[in-house]
């Protein structure tokens, strides 16, 4: 693949990998978009085999995977579909948390179960009234003694139905100025007396993404769940985002990827006017067109994630690819459906379901408009 941050190693890994969900999520995943949930029995086989939260440390179940086996993972997982990107989140952006601002104690509470599968988690930012702005969140953890008392909602929560274990952000200081030095982190477990799940979302796309509201009343969390100092909540955040925001763009490369390769293949196999439209000439400079603005993005990419891997700081380039690779993903989705003619219409061909799982890319993790704010200040603008 000649991919620097690869080797011999990450593609066994991927073999493995690939063996596994061709076995055991294939053949169930329309089954699990219909649910809308990923189950946890999937989650424990994922455990069993090594594939959740492989960066981990060893002493509590994982293998000190680079970041390389990360890329792996969210690619293959997004070949079988973008409903299984809970499970990146859960890997890549939740768990990282707890990893980097856990104590000890914690660590060896939560990390073990989340590299078996047995604590599925989620983080929960986003509220009906404050998404991309962060600072605006309305909920509040208010000092008791040995605990917190939450109150607030939360919405568009992936794995949120499924937690076993969600990190609130949340305001531990609701009068502070500026508000994002109010913020903190506070791990919240299922059970928690006044933590109630809302129903799974009913969403355009992504179906087997079990997504859902999370509604705290009064609950009674224990001082000792705060990641990391209070009013540094914001802080970790934009320290984590960058990470979050370079897997959705490797998870839309690899669905753009997927979308171009079964759009080749139908073409050469369908036929009109007496002959394929692959041999027509709109047909292949719309691919032309596709496979070269893929191949800038990959090589884009392929930097960022070097570079990531390196620790360096790359927020502007993180933000460029995340905007630009998602909006191209959308117009591969786009051209190639039209591709498929009607039957690209069909739920029964996958580039229909692409085509709707796609959408949500260039909102999540930061809007892309979000994403151009960020390009332009760190610009000098």
């Amino acid at each position: 693949m000649g991919r620097p941050y690869l080797t011999e190693e990450h593609e066994i890994f991927r073999e493995s990998l690939r063996k596994f969900l061709e076995k055991e999520a294939y053949p169930y995943y329309e089954e699990w978009e219909k649910k809308k949930e990923v189950p946890r029995s999937f989650w424990k086989k994922m455990g069993e085999q090594g594939f959740l939260c492989p960066q981990v440390d060893e002493k509590y179940g994982g293998f000190n995977a680079d970041f390389g086996y990360a890329v792996v993972l969210n690619e293959e997982l997004e070949k079988v579909g973008s409903g299984m990107v809970g499970i990146g989140l859960h890997n890549d952006i939740t768990i990282p948390y707890i990893e980097t601002y856990g104590t000890e104690e914690q660590k060896a509470r939560w990390l073990p179960g989340a590299v078996s599968g047995d604590l599925i988690s989620a983080i929960a930012m986003t509220e009906p009234g404050a998404g991309s702005d962060l600072q605006g969140v309305q909920t509040t953890a208010i000092d008791d003694g040995n605990h917190y008392i939450l109150n607030g909602e939360k919405t568009f929560i992936t794995n949120g139905y499924s937690a076993d274990l969600v990190v609130v952000v949340c305001k531990t200081d609701p009068k502070a100025q500026p508000a994002y030095k109010g913020m903190s982190l506070i791990v919240v477990e299922a059970g928690t007396p006044g933590f109630k799940k809302g129903k799974k979302l009913q969403k355009l796309g992504q179906h087997a993404n079990d997504t859902s509201e999370l509604i705290f009343e009064d609950a009674r969390v224990p001082k000792a769940n705060l990641l990391g100092e209070e009013g540094r909540g914001f802080y970790y955040l934009m320290e984590k985002l960058q990470q979050e925001r370079l897997m959705v763009a490797i998870q839309a490369q690899a669905a753009a990827e997927r979308m171009l390769e079964i759009t080749i293949d139908y073409v050469k196999q369908r036929r009109a006017f007496g002959k394929s439209i692959s041999k027509f000439q709109n047909t292949q400079f719309k691919i032309a067109e596709l496979a070269t603005e893929m191949k800038i993005g990959r090589s884009f990419l392929d930097q960022l994630i070097v570079d990531h891997m390196n620790n360096k700081p790359i927020v502007t380039e993180v933000s460029m690819a995340k905007w630009w690779i998602t909006d191209l993903a959308k117009k591969v989705a786009s051209e190639c459906l039209q591709l498929h003619g009607g039957y690209g219409y069909m739920e029964e061909y996958e580039i229909a379901r692409r085509y709707r799982d796609i959408t949500v890319t260039s909102i999540y993790a930061g809007s892309n408009e979000i994403m151009k704010q960020i390009i332009a200040k760190n610009l000098g603008l």
